[in-house]
């Protein structure tokens, strides 16, 4: 059986041993049945990209993913927010990749929250009571400070900072798509150009470089003007504009014990502690839900 994440921005394949991390923005192209046509079989299934914009609706999004996928894996069962496995497009299937990982975890991580800091989002998932993440959708974890939209690579930097100070003066910033998180991780050396696996603002190269001159034009600059100095402030006021994020929800849940997971899973855990999830189970950390979802399905015997 393999495991697969359909993203808005990202599909992720777990397929024995090897974890497969595909950029397919949804909103730009849709070729899922291309990407699982090497594969048969049993597939056990979860989503996110049914929000992707090119669709009408959230049900417009979730049919489009289900019949892709079952063009090519017939036998694939998709798993939903109600904890369960289903053959055919519902409501339920919207957003559930978040659950399958704490489906996974919550026995031997009772009482933890579980941190799973990805590309785009940060879900913050208490593990326990486990009934009561049943049936949260993504407008519920929003309210409650369970999905925050942050991440390490796609997030725009001039939709967390206002301003910045740099070289003593309060320095406004450009809400236009100069720089963005990958840029900002990049240029404080939380990622390697080889993880900025997703299409930079302008185009090109994926070089710390290149990250401190998109940094430098989203206060209208270039690196001339404000320096190396100038543009890792910028950055470093972003890394902390997502900390504040994420202290503020661990504060509305309360003091537990914290796992980290996906690719920002060692930042997690150097910044707040706790376990990170790639030391317990490798590289499948970097693809959670996907990993997740093959494992609940064959520990449900579906």
């Amino acid at each position: 059986m393999i495991g697969i994440d359909i993203g808005g921005a990202n599909t992720k394949i777990v397929n024995g041993d090897e974890v497969i991390i595909r950029y397919c923005p949804l909103w730009k192209e849709a070729p899922i049945t291309e990407i699982l046509s090497d594969f048969d079989g049993e597939a056990a299934v979860v989503m996110s990209g049914e929000l992707a914009d090119c669709f009408h609706s959230k049900a417009e999004g979730i049919s489009f993913i289900v019949n892709a996928v079952l063009d090519v894996l017939p036998e694939a069962r998709f798993y939903g927010t109600d904890g369960r496995f289903h053959t055919h497009p519902v409501p339920e299937l919207a957003a559930a990749n978040w659950l399958a990982s704490a489906d996974l975890l919550r026995e031997r991580y009772a009482g933890y929250v579980l941190i799973d800091f990805g590309s785009t989002t940060a879900d913050i998932i208490p593990l326990s009571p486990f009934d009561e993440l049943l049936g949260q959708t993504d407008l519920s974890r929003l309210r409650k400070g369970y999905l925050i939209y942050c991440g390490m690579l796609r997030t725009p930097v001039a939709s967390l900072l206002r301003s910045v100070v740099i070289e003593g003066e309060d320095t406004p910033l450009s809400t236009e798509y100069f720089a963005s998180a990958g840029d900002a991780h990049l240029a404080l050396g939380h990622i390697t150009p080889l993880e900025y696996t997703v299409p930079t603002p302008d185009g090109k190269e994926a070089t710390r470089e290149l990250s401190l001159a998109r940094l430098a034009r989203s206060v209208c600059a270039d690196p001339d003007e404000i320096g190396e100095a100038g543009a890792v402030a910028i950055a470093e006021a972003f890394w902390k504009a997502e900390q504040s994020l994420i202290e503020k929800s661990l504060k509305r849940i309360g003091k537990r014990p914290l796992l980290a997971g996906g690719i920002g899973s060692r930042l997690i855990r150097d910044t707040f502690g706790g376990i990170d999830l790639f030391d317990e189970m490798g590289h499948f950390a970097d693809a959670l839900p996907a990993y997740a979802v093959r494992e609940v399905a064959e520990r449900k015997g579906t």
